[in-house]
């Protein structure tokens, strides 16, 4: 996987929240209501879900190491989906003072963790480190602040930020399929082994959002063989954790 330094990747999360709390400063009632980019959900079901995962991370940084670790949503999944759904009905300044404070206390969670603590497990994905969990909330944070369509898009997506998703997400390629990545100007990468391939050429902001699951802003061109074809399929969302020494 990319490897950040813990002082780069803390750094890159600290400014992914600042981004967001610029990019919503400005959101409304009318705004809040309006849809995002995911279907089903509106920019408010974005902001709940941002507040809820916040919330969240943040008991997981407090917590990390504890003999008995807290699973990541009380309730599972099942729980979390109620909590989008009943948060987004907040008014729209009462859900954005929400959110601010839910990023509020996980900038400080972030600031408070040491270089020692970056190995201790949590309760993210049963037992994942510090670090695996900081590499989700960069994730997070970048994703669904271009999902709420406003001023942030995909094509704001750095290189770097591209590159990880590219390695995180190459579980999502189904086993007997390969997909080589070509994006403009950059290298070739390979994810998946299987044999039947399929090459992607496109910007890499658009191939890393087609990869986690985004409408890509401009064309992806796909070959099998010789011949075009359409966009390939994808697994559910996966999640390649760092390896564990």
């Amino acid at each position: 996987m990319t490897e950040l330094s813990q002082q780069d990747l803390a750094a890159r999360i600290l400014a992914a929240v600042s981004t967001l709390r610029k990019t919503i400063s400005s959101v409304d009632g009318a705004a809040a209501a309006e849809p995002s980019v995911l279907p089903g959900w509106s920019r408010a079901h974005v902001l709940a879900h941002i507040d809820g995962f916040s919330r969240a991370a943040t008991r997981q940084l407090d917590t990390a190491g504890a003999e008995k670790p807290f699973e990541m949503y009380d309730g599972g999944m099942d729980r979390r989906h109620e909590a989008i759904e009943l948060t987004a009905l907040m008014r729209a300044d009462a859900l954005l003072a929400r959110t601010s404070e839910a990023l509020d206390a996980l900038e400080a969670s972030i600031r408070g963790i040491s270089p020692a603590e970056w190995t201790l497990p949590t309760g993210f994905r049963d037992g994942g480190s510090v670090e695996d969990l900081f590499y989700a909330i960069w994730r997070e944070l970048v994703i669904h602040t271009s999902d709420l369509a406003l001023a942030y898009s995909v094509a704001d997506w750095d290189p770097d930020f591209c590159a990880h998703l590219f390695e995180a997400l190459e579980g999502r390629v189904p086993e007997a399929r390969r997909y080589i990545l070509q994006p403009h100007g950059a290298q070739r990468i390979v994810l998946g082994g299987g044999d039947d391939a399929t090459v992607l050429s496109g910007t890499a902001f658009d191939l890393a959002a087609w990869l986690a699951g985004r409408e890509p802003l401009g064309p992806i061109q796909a070959t099998a063989g010789a011949d075009g074809a359409a966009l390939p399929e994808l697994g559910p969302w996966f999640v390649k954790l760092k390896a564990k020494n």
